[in-house]
């Protein structure tokens, strides 16, 4: 076990483990940290707590201090000096006519680099721009081309639903999307209608594609036959959510609704014959 603390750099990043060493750090303080590309200013939202080892990753990297009043004032220099950066930016991509699109630009702490983040089509050649760059900014560059969903997570913006992306306010990771789990949940396949402003399909068909998984075991299949009290018939209809079987009596043609408890009661699906 590890005794660490977790750290976050962005609102909705990715949360990293670091050793507190002898320090009392508590959750929502500022910290600075030693990282791979440099210092960094961070806030702790996990306290001290153990980890299993499988969880980190190691050597862990320590927490340097407790961030003080004048570190907090050299994070608002540097996003001054970013939004700088970026019309600087912009003008030289325009300059050299390179087809990129840049998207956000971030000093790290201690301005040992400045990072340009940029969506593009394909692979640019920006060997020109970075000596540029580099020749007015003074330290190290580094340009990262990053995907639509990235894009849509550091710009942010309001969704189909009328909240704030999820990716921007509190995602810290992006999880694997597929069309299937539209399907699993009976929502209509129009693209236009399961994407999310980055363009891919919405992160949101992940939140209760474990509870559909679930249903479709538990519940018998459309079109499949079974005996009820009411005779035989087949099943029109499904409501996961509820876990309701719609099943279509032959002999008088009505469709009656049963809870997946009154079904296996009346042995038409038991336990074992559940996917």
């Amino acid at each position: 076990m590890h005794r660490v603390v977790g750290v976050r750099f962005k609102k909705a990043g990715k949360i990293y483990y670091f050793s507190p060493g002898e320090l009392d750090i508590n959750k929502d303080d500022f910290v600075i940290v030693e990282t791979a590309r440099g210092v960094e200013f961070g806030k702790v939202v996990s306290g001290i707590k153990e980890v299993d080892e499988k969880d980190v990753v190691l050597p862990l990297k320590n927490v340097l201090r407790i961030a003080t009043e004048k570190d907090k004032l050299i994070v608002k220099e540097n996003r001054e000096e970013a939004q700088k950066a970026f019309s600087v930016c912009v003008e030289k991509i325009s300059h050299h006519e390179l087809d990129m699109k840049l998207v956000d630009v971030e000093y790290t702490f201690d301005r040992n680099k400045v990072l340009f983040y940029f969506t593009a089509d394909g692979r640019i050649d920006f060997r020109e721009l970075v000596k540029d760059l580099a020749s007015i900014f003074r330290t190290r560059i580094e340009l990262r081309q990053i995907g639509v969903r990235d894009e849509a997570k550091m710009l942010g913006g309001i969704g189909p639903c009328g909240r704030m992306l999820c990716c921007s306010t509190f995602l810290g990771d992006f999880e694997p999307v597929s069309i299937k789990m539209a399907k699993d949940q009976n929502l209509s396949l129009n693209p236009t209608k399961i994407s999310g402003l980055c363009g891919r399909l919405m992160c949101c068909l992940k939140y209760e594609n474990d509870m559909y998984e679930s249903a479709k075991k538990e519940l018998p299949d459309l079109n499949e036959q079974m005996k009820t009290s009411y005779g035989k018939g087949k099943v029109v209809g499904l409501n996961m959510l509820e876990r309701l079987v719609q099943v279509e009596i032959f002999e008088s043609g009505r469709v009656i609704e049963f809870t997946l408890d009154e079904l296996m009661e009346e042995g038409a699906i038991t336990a074992e014959t559940t996917k």
